[in-house]
């Protein structure tokens, strides 16, 4: 007949889309928070069944590869071309901006704010290449640096570097900013897991009034400062935020402390229902805004009012870029950034 012939209504072919869409988002989430743990356990359960030689063996590779993530990682552009980053992106969506050319003639520090629960819009922005990354800023090698811990966990550890992840350390960014004369950059998220506390939805509160490392770290090695701001970071997941003295709160700085990680409490949306909670993020618009590159001079040993300076200078370059993009993206113009 030729009734069968009829090609599929428009709204179930976006109805696909949709689960495609979602598929990309979902397993972000399980890979952020399940894989590390699952491939530890399973690396250790292996140790007690007939395939316990699997396990010796990737304990020898680690021995081995034990330094990679310190000297810059293993970044791999099949890894980051993978299609399911362009179902993350589609998601929600997530966007990637440029208002100024980042020259390959010099090296950057990339400050990312805010952190928000899972860094989502700053790993699918320059962790991918699904949202124009490799086209926006040719010539650059961009590395994000993450928590130490997440490099030791077998497999896990893997995975996060081939889409460019490396060390936070002190001797990796050294490394990072001194192996290539050029053309290198690397994203911090100056916040860290402390800024994650706060990403209340419609909120824009960073920790960064006595971060300055990142200041003295570019001193070091002359590399220019670039603000990046993630409008709708915050907003893909409902925090729950205890207030200062309360012992949840107590306990939430004491496991941070201890392993770098902030246990958030966060619900978003269920994989069936939009109206239950569940792991699913909400599919809220995420726009990564890079900024103006912030000359920095080469100083080996940065003095307190040199790193004071640079602090304030970038704190008010960011203050910039907020206030002329947020009318863009869906923030009330009475809305200011608050430090802590």
């Amino acid at each position: 007949m030729e009734d069968s012939k009829v090609p599929l209504h428009s709204s179930q072919k976006t109805s696909w889309k949709q689960c495609l869409n979602i598929l990309g988002a979902y397993q972000y989430v399980l890979t952020f928070l399940f894989m590390g743990m699952f491939f530890t356990f399973f690396t250790i359960f292996l140790l007690f069944m007939p395939l316990w030689s699997l396990s010796v063996l990737y304990g020898v590779w680690l021995i081995i590869d034990w330094d990679t993530p310190q000297q810059g990682g293993r970044s791999s552009k099949w890894v980051k071309k993978w299609i399911i980053w362009k179902y993350l992106r589609d998601y929600y969506p997530c966007k990637l901006v440029k208002t100024a050319e980042l020259p390959p003639d010099q090296n950057y520090i990339l400050c990312g704010h805010p952190h928000g629960i899972m860094c989502t819009g700053h790993v699918c922005n320059f962790g991918t290449g699904s949202t124009g990354l490799f086209e926006l800023f040719p010539g650059l090698r961009l590395n994000i640096a993450t928590l130490t811990i997440l490099l030791h966990l077998p497999v896990y550890r893997d995975y996060i570097m081939a889409v460019g992840m490396c060390s936070v350390s002190r001797q990796s960014l050294d490394f990072l900013l001194s192996s290539r004369p050029f053309g290198q950059a690397v994203v911090i998220l100056v916040g860290g897991a402390q800024e994650a506390l706060d990403a209340i939805p419609g909120e824009h509160r960073l920790t960064l009034r006595n971060r300055k490392g990142f200041v003295r770290l570019a001193l070091r090695h002359g590399a220019s400062l670039v603000p990046v701001y993630s409008f709708g970071e915050n907003d893909i997941f409902r925090l729950k935020r205890f207030e200062v003295g309360t012992w949840q709160h107590t306990v939430q700085v004491a496991f941070k402390k201890i392993s770098g990680i902030s246990p958030c409490i966060f619900l978003g949306r269920s994989l069936f229902s939009p109206n239950s909670w569940g792991l699913l993020p909400l599919p809220k618009p995420i726009t990564t805004v890079v900024g103006r590159p912030i000359p920095v001079p080469q100083v080996h040993q940065p003095s307190e009012d040199q790193v004071n300076h640079y602090h304030q200078l970038y704190v008010s370059e960011l203050q910039q870029l907020f206030e002329e993009h947020k009318a863009s993206y869906g923030v009330s113009a009475s809305v200011q950034l608050t430090f802590v």
